[in-house]
């Protein structure tokens, strides 16, 4: 369901997204396409920083399972 809604724009913007319309059939699909897109990019940041804290919080146990690994390593 479409839901229609008011936005402000500067100018300059406004003119930047009619230059580029042409590839879509108005500027509200170029606009959601574009917050779709941002959305999407905040998401995949939320669960890298998730995925970065979870590595951090084990890091100590990582480095030292590591650290034993490597302690079999046969001398080259």
């Amino acid at each position: 369901m479409k839901v229609k809604t008011s936005i402000t724009l500067s100018d300059d913007l406004l003119d930047e997204i009619d230059r580029r319309s042409d590839e879509f059939r108005s500027r509200s699909e170029f606009l959601e396409t574009a917050a779709r897109g941002f959305l999407q990019q905040l998401a995949r940041t939320e669960l890298e920083e998730r995925d970065l804290s979870i590595i951090n919080r084990r890091a100590d146990a990582l480095n030292a399972e590591a650290e034993d690994v490597l302690s079999y390593q046969a001398p080259l």
